[in-house]
């Protein structure tokens, strides 16, 4: 293994008198010369001289004297000192709150700069932290960490997100670097979880012992490594410059340093992003056939392990383009499904992605951030180009496209043998909160069996390394807290998903996760108005603004904020999220909701084809057609009831259950009917429990 360290190093600077590099030194002006994949250095005339930086901006026609337009966020980043300047004067401050430029590189440092919309008057800025975990994983230590900062420096809550971190909110200024350092000493990073550089690299969660999904972890640590910024800046700014070892596999290093193919900024401190890093931000996920619990096709790059007869992975198929993000009112920015590039034989796949990092790099768009992500660059060009163009960073042909079996959402709740005799356990988590006797009792069982933990793409949370003989006291003390079996959650609940929305992000325009509870209950009434089974579901999601950070546009039915207590609706994804949704209509009112939902769900039961899912039925009925039924809806027809079954006998046993229920964000005839559910089923299989 070869050890990295988290300082800066230093850019060398040729002897020539004739050229002139030097790493920049502070704001000052200067008409940068756009350096691309070989770094041309050209002569300086005598008269000034001039900064030549590694700006990755897209090349143009050497006659052009005139800078290409820029963002604002470019010059930021240009002026930065490789993301230190202002922010490490303005984390100082006596202010509560950081300047326009602090607040957009700070995003490189993993926090973003928020304040609390349900207050009018003076705003109260406190700074929410991202962290970055590969693949979901999380030690024990870093967990515990976690925990006690949500309390001692947060609003008493943890966040999981639908890229398998943690999201802590409520950080003040004055706590940053406490916070920060914190995290970094106790098995943890914030580096590249937002910002304008690869992400968090998703990997399936499961802890599971197969070769293909040991092989789709260690890869997604590895591209991970490759991508993290090296020159030093995080921990210049949080740890005083402190170097923290981490130990790097060799092929990481070797394949960071290569460049054999002008992937690379020669003696820049950030050998493959330069000062300007990437025009947008930039999403990998790794799987491995039929797994789809990572969303594998709305990432700017899927990966999925190919493996031979006896289950040797061999190398890898790639897609490309993939990305949620769109504005309203503007067709020309959508959400895109990632397409097949190729494949690679399995000690290539970090030089291939390097490749198409290169890419997007040199040529995305710098001048407006719509429309700064790969997807537009590779709906601009066509695969064919962007393929070509890649292949040129990467040094060799792709091969073609392996087949592929069809892709099956996983999301591994419940518990499961992990392959080495040891067991995990999928917990159901609404929206990714923990807080509360939630809260409590999970770093309890946490601490007490030593636990590592990992976080799901659908925000959900696995207890890992559980030995047999402590199955059946965890499900218990962990069902006192509300966390139960996917057999007692409502099915409506385990695949919805909302981002954060209101009171703190501040790009939401309607609520998300304060409004999703809310709106599962009222589908839930209407599929039982309307006689659809308890055990039917669809796939839910809502996002408070466009941005579609919990993946909307691949759900069933997605609610998108497109104003005050108003959404768009979208319909079409499938349970296995390989189809886009479209927009089916505008501006419908919270309240409103449900006349567009019973005559969908209405038809859809009398209407569908066997084993047909809403996704499916809505897409083969055609969006003409559904508006004709919503538009004519007066209600479902009511046939004679079969039964008159009334759950209740009287008020306390109602009340009762009611208290009960609400503990489960459920109405009090839901959970009585599950409850009634569950003990015919159990009696029909001829055990009691």
């Amino acid at each position: 293994m070869t050890t990295s360290f988290g300082a800066a190093t230093g850019t060398v600077v040729p002897t020539d008198p004739e050229i002139r590099v030097r790493s920049f030194t502070g704001l000052k002006s200067s008409h940068s010369i756009a350096l691309t994949r070989n770094l041309r250095l050209l002569p300086v005339p005598s008269r000034s001289p001039t900064l030549i930086r590694a700006v990755s901006t897209p090349v143009k026609p050497e006659t052009s004297a005139t800078e290409p337009k820029r963002s604002k966020v470019e010059i930021f980043k240009e002026q930065s000192n490789f993301i230190r300047y202002p922010l490490n004067e303005e984390i100082l401050s006596d202010t509560p709150n950081i300047n326009e430029a602090a607040t957009q590189l700070i995003k490189f440092h993993g926090s973003y700069q928020q304040y609390n919309r349900d207050e009018r008057g003076t705003r109260s800025f406190s700074f929410m932290l991202r962290t970055k975990n590969p693949g979901g994983k999380v030690p024990n230590q870093l967990y515990l960490t976690m925990d006690d900062l949500a309390d001692q420096f947060g609003i008493g809550t943890l966040r999981l997100t639908t890229r398998q971190t943690f999201q802590l909110h409520g950080v003040l200024k004055k706590d940053l670097k406490t916070v920060m350092s914190t995290i970094i000493r106790n098995m943890g990073s914030t580096l590249g979880a937002c910002g304008d550089l690869n992400r968090n690299v998703l990997a399936p969660a499961a802890p599971l012992m197969t070769k293909e999904y040991q092989f789709a972890q260690e890869t997604a640590d590895n591209i991970a490594a490759l991508l993290t910024p090296q020159s030093g800046f995080y921990y210049d700014v949080w740890v005083d410059g402190e170097k923290f070892m981490t130990s790097e596999p060799p092929e990481v290093v070797k394949a960071r340093n290569d460049n054999s193919h002008g992937t690379n900024f020669p003696d820049s401190p950030e050998p493959i992003y330069g000062t300007q890093f990437l025009p947008r931000k930039f999403k990998i996920a790794v799987t491995v056939p039929t797994d789809n619990s990572v969303d594998i096709l709305t990432n700017d790059i899927g990966v999925v392990v190919v493996s031979d007869e006896n289950g040797e992975p061999q190398g890898f198929n790639i897609y490309v383009g993939g990305g949620m993000g769109r504005t309203h009112r503007m067709e020309t920015t959508f959400p895109r499904l990632g397409e097949p590039l190729g494949y690679v034989p399995k000690a290539d796949i970090l030089y291939a992605v390097k490749a198409i990092v290169a890419t997007q790099r040199d040529h995305g768009r710098r001048d407006d951030r719509r429309y700064s992500r790969m997807k537009y660059l590779i709906s601009s060009w066509g695969i064919e180009k962007f393929r070509s163009v890649v292949e040129q960073y990467y040094g060799k042909k792709f091969e073609p496209f392996h087949e592929l079996p069809e892709w099956e959402f996983k999301s591994y709740l419940g518990w499961h043998e992990q392959g080495d005799g040891a067991l995990f356990c999928g917990l159901h988590v609404d929206n990714g909160r923990i807080g509360g006797k939630m809260k409590k009792t999970l770093r309890e069982v946490i601490e007490k069996y030593n636990l590592n933990v990992r976080i799901t793409p659908n925000q959900n949370l696995i207890l890992c390394d559980i030995r047999s003989a402590w199955r059946r006291p965890i499900t218990t003390v962990l069902a006192q807290a509300g966390l139960l079996h996917p057999n007692y959650v409502d099915p409506l609940n385990l695949t919805a998903m909302a981002c954060p929305a209101f009171p703190l992000c501040p790009l939401a325009i309607t609520e998300a996760e304060r409004g999703i509870p809310d709106i599962l209950k009222r589908v839930r009434a209407v599929f039982e108005k309307v006689g659809l089974k308890y055990s039917e579901s669809v796939v839910i999601r809502v996002t408070g603004c466009p941005n579609g950070c919990a993946r909307p546009y691949m759900a069933e039915l997605g609610l998108v904020g497109d104003g005050p207590n108003s959404y768009q609706i979208w319909l079409g994804g499938t349970p296995n999220q390989t189809q886009l949704a479209r927009t089916f209509m505008n501006k419908v009112k919270v309240q409103d909701l449900e006349n567009v939902f019973e005559p969908l769900f209405y038809y859809w039961k009398r209407k569908r084809l066997p084993k047909e899912s809403f996704g499916d039925f809505t897409t083969r009925m055609g969006f003409e057609k559904l508006h004709e039924l919503v538009d004519k809806w007066e209600g479902p027809v009511q046939s004679p009831a079969r039964y008159n079954l009334k759950p209740f006998a009287d008020k306390e046993t109602y009340e009762a259950m009611e208290e009960l229920a609400k503990l489960q964000n459920k109405t009090a005839h839901q959970l009585a009917m599950e409850v009634i559910r569950n003990f015919v089923a159990a009696h029909q299989n001829g055990k009691s429990e």
